[in-house]
């Protein structure tokens, strides 16, 4: 796949779903299908305590059901290993490998995703050479709490809204999202979200993920 077709799906994606490589020490692979199958675009897989072996053996049921569905595959924090992963590029924190590094690290071809959590790194990401710091997309949160990362400060949705206001490529609102919170997250300009709990724990993933895809269309701003 070329840069221009992943930036293409890129900005046709509203579904993000983030996942560990054994969620709830299960194979992936029919929670992946299930929520592919659902609506998600994107899928994540984030599991910063695996060995760099066992993280490139964890990839391929990701890669292989992104592949089949036609969704994006996106790797946390590895840039040096997108390419082994098969992935579609990688996603970075403000602590994590700098943007320009991982651009580096992945090419030209391949998405940079950087999470956001503040207005004040949402202005920083914004007005730097207006590029957004060479990211592709911004995962902008906590919005709510959300026991996945403990220490973050929920922004709620005054973030949502500075989000809104200040970014001009994709982004996905993320932390605590649930189907009962989705539509006021949407209404108050997200124009996707990225989710864990909402559909790992759902007792039908296929049905959580339809949900809230079409909570986010029914309630678009």
């Amino acid at each position: 796949m070329t840069g221009a077709e992943r930036r293409e799906r890129l900005s046709r994606s509203r579904l993000y779903l983030v996942l560990q490589a054994r969620p709830h020490g299960a194979d992936p692979d029919g929670l992946l299908d299930a929520a592919l199958r659902g609506g998600v675009d994107i899928v994540q897989l984030r599991d910063k305590d695996l060995p760099e072996d066992e993280l490139v053996a964890a990839a391929e049921p990701f890669r292989r059901a992104c592949t089949v569905h036609g969704a994006l595959f996106v790797l946390n924090d590895r840039p040096d290993l997108v390419v082994a992963c098969g992935a579609d590029g990688v996603h970075v924190g403000q602590d994590d490998t700098p943007v320009e590094e991982a651009r580096a690290a992945v090419g030209p071809e391949r998405l940079v995703g950087l999470s956001a959590g503040s207005r004040a790194e949402l202005e920083a990401a914004a007005g730097a050479r207006a590029d957004y710091l060479g990211a592709d997309y911004l995962g902008v949160g906590a919005i709510f709490g959300t026991p996945t990362k403990p220490d973050a400060e929920a922004g709620g949705l005054e973030l949502v809204r500075d989000a809104a206001e200040l970014v001009r490529i994709p982004w996905f609102a993320i932390g605590g999202i649930e189907r009962d919170t989705v539509a006021d997250v949407a209404g108050a300009g997200a124009p996707g979200v990225a989710v864990v709990r909402a559909i790992r724990d759902a007792d039908d993933p296929e049905a959580a993920a339809r949900s809230l895809r079409a909570a986010l269309t029914r309630h678009a701003g």
